[in-house]
């Protein structure tokens, strides 16, 4: 018996049980009985029901599928560089993808709806690109991640300009979603995403064998038949895309795929499908509850829930770069 197998049947309970009481929080009291009613159809109140299927509902499906996306994303860079500390937020993905956003929020203001995330894609498809491109100059994986570092900050100052000459208003507006939040997401969004990290995760579980040689090294993997190049191309485009209509709709989140694969690969395993499938459900529960947290640790105030997984990553990579010193 693996230890996928045991943990599955666990990790699917928590997902339900999270699923249901994340929807008792928030500025509405609502107890688990009128919830219950309210999901089966025979909600006694019109206000519980809007707020239940209009704005809970919406809210924490986008949460899990977006914890579950960064997450299999942070997992996916991890083994392909052989680096437990890729993540799309350190890769500057998550910084290309919020640049091309600005822009679009900016420069096609009118168009939004579609320049939203072919904006964040090609921004993040930009960044990963850049990287790409500078790691084959490059010996030593470290030097990639450091690469990553400096797209990042290098992206970051351009949106940062670019919200310097913008006018006040979307400035606020802009500033509050790059800080990452799920608070006006909608079910056609959940659908979008839902999509796109469904199918990305589908292909990379198809390829798990060939991304699994990776692990035994380039020159093992390359025995065994593998075009390391191209698996490697293939798989930093699906976490792009992965990372980019994230980052479209619920802002800029970082570091849930540095800490979620991180634990995992502890727990249930280093090979892909064990990595992917205990990432898609540690994720998702993670970011179900950081939601919660951030809408209702302040009366009336919402907190970006960016600014809470950046709290948690920045502590979490001190631990790790802590332990390699040693």
């Amino acid at each position: 018996m693996t230890k996928l197998t045991v943990a599955l049947p666990l990790l699917l309970i928590l997902s339900a049980l999270s699923l249901v009481a994340s929807l008792t929080f928030g500025s509405v009291p609502l107890s688990l009985g009128e919830i219950t009613s309210c999901l089966i159809g025979q909600c006694e109140n019109t206000v519980n029901q809007v707020v239940i299927w209009e704005l809970r509902v919406p809210r924490l499906l986008v949460g899990f599928v977006a914890g579950a996306g960064l997450s299999c994303a942070g997992a996916m860079l991890q083994n392909t560089t052989r680096n437990n500390l890729a993540d799309p937020y350190i890769f500057g993905i998550v910084a290309g993808a919020g640049l091309g956003a600005t822009i679009a929020h900016v420069l096609l203001a009118n168009y939004i709806s579609i320049a939203l995330p072919l904006g964040a894609f090609i921004g993040a498809l930009i960044s990963i690109i850049i990287v790409v491109l500078v790691a084959k100059s490059l010996k030593r994986i470290d030097q990639v991640l450091l690469t990553g570092i400096a797209i990042s900050f290098m992206f970051s100052a351009a949106t940062q300009f670019l919200l310097y000459m913008s006018e006040p208003f979307a400035t606020n507006r802009i500033m509050f979603w790059l800080m990452g939040s799920l608070a006006n997401v909608s079910m056609p969004d959940f659908y979008l995403i839902f999509i796109v990290v469904s199918l990305c995760i589908t292909i990379m579980l198809a390829l798990h064998r060939q991304i699994d040689a990776l692990l035994l090294g380039e020159s093992s993997a390359q025995s065994l038949g593998v075009n390391t190049n191209n698996i490697r191309l293939l798989m930093f485009g699906l976490c792009a895309a992965i990372t980019a209509t994230i980052v479209a709709y619920c802002g800029g989140i970082g570091f849930v795929g540095l800490m979620v694969p991180h634990i995992v690969r502890k727990i249930i395993g280093v090979t892909l499908v064990p990595l992917l499938v205990g990432s898609t459900l540690v994720g998702g529960i993670f970011l179900v509850w950081v939601d919660v947290i951030a809408r209702s640790a302040m009366n009336e105030v919402e907190i970006p829930i960016g600014i809470i997984t950046s709290a948690l990553g920045s502590v979490f990579f001190i631990l790790i770069m802590s332990k390699r010193i040693k």
